[in-house]
């Protein structure tokens, strides 16, 4: 492949160049209608683009078309479980198949909210105090070494799915059984009361980051996907502070083994200290999303968007 090496950025001239790319979207999770949607638009970009792209539904459709050796890479848009949690980045190593975005590690790590905090904080970054529950732990307990306000979260699943904001301990018990009906343990975490933003990671580099300011309470799933009153602002801070929680975004992603793209979610208190809370390494591409938002204010339109995360799938990218 004729690539050319641009910063952090593995340029690629020619849509011929990438070969036949399979769009991986959909799959069982919990985030499969998101993904779809995200799958769609990224097949149409790259089809404009003059790429040889098609759809392709769930990991076992994905296995009988790289044994029929119908494609040459693999554009990873399927959102949560498998599609992120290292077993797709596994098997595609294990082919050989080149993919976008994070790796094995990185995949696994970030997905689980729990391990990611825990390298976060080995590593000296901020992050909301939080309590490990698996099944049979003393909830109570932990809400009382965590303190109210709280929040309670499947540790396995994204898109606001499972979480719940708890303000007294009279709401505890519905909490935990919804982030329960979640595959894996939950996490309590400190409820940070102030701004909520997020940094797209692109090839190396923070975008600017956004500040969410959701008509409602809360950025629920609701807010994210469904709202058309949701106001993203971006660049969502001064110059100096924006620069430094893009700074921070980009070490987080970094510490938790992430690469390629991806999004970096924090909390800004009202003090103005920075608190991260995960990584997206599969990050939403639907009319709602954020790295389209943010990747625009630089100049980068969609087409071109997803043009550069394709080439995230090049031999020799960037962390």
């Amino acid at each position: 492949m004729t690539a050319v090496r641009q910063d952090s950025r593995v340029a690629v001239r020619a849509a011929a160049e990438f070969g036949r790319v399979a769009v991986l979207y959909g799959g069982d999770s919990s985030e499969r209608e998101v993904s779809l949607e995200s799958g769609r638009n990224v097949l149409e970009a790259l089809r404009r683009r003059g790429v040889a792209a098609e759809g392709v539904d769930g990991i076992a459709a994905l296995t009988a078309a790289l044994a029929a050796r119908r494609f040459d890479r693999v554009f990873n848009i399927m959102h949560g479980a498998a599609g992120e949690n290292g077993v797709v980045q596994g098997l595609l190593e294990a082919l050989g198949v080149p993919y976008t975005g994070s790796r094995v590690l990185g995949a696994a790590l970030t997905l689980d909210k729990v391990r990611t905090k825990q390298v976060w904080l080995a590593c000296g970054l901020p992050t909301p105090r939080y309590e490990r529950l698996a099944p049979g732990d003393d909830v109570a307990a932990a809400a009382g070494r965590i303190g109210l306000p709280l929040i309670v979260k499947p540790s396995l699943e994204g898109s606001s799915v499972g979480v719940s904001r708890v303000f007294s301990a009279a709401e505890l018990p519905a909490a935990v059984e919804l982030a329960r009906r979640y595959a894996g343990e939950l996490l309590m975490e400190t409820l940070i009361v102030g701004g909520e933003y997020t940094v797209g990671i692109l090839q190396g580099e923070a975008l600017p980051s956004i500040r969410i300011v959701p008509a409602g309470a809360y950025y629920d799933y609701h807010a994210k996907y469904v709202a058309e009153d949701t106001q993203y602002i971006c660049p969502g801070l001064e110059p100096e502070a924006d620069a430094a929680l893009r700074a921070l975004a980009l070490a987080a992603f970094r510490a938790a083994g992430a690469a390629g793209w991806g999004r970096v979610d924090v909390m800004r208190d009202e003090a103005g200290r920075n608190w991260l809370l995960e990584v997206n390494t599969t990050p939403g591409m639907t009319s709602h999303s954020l790295v389209p938002k943010a990747a625009r204010a630089t100049g980068v339109e969609f087409d071109e968007l997803v043009w550069r995360i394709l080439e995230t799938s090049v031999a020799g990218r960037a962390p």
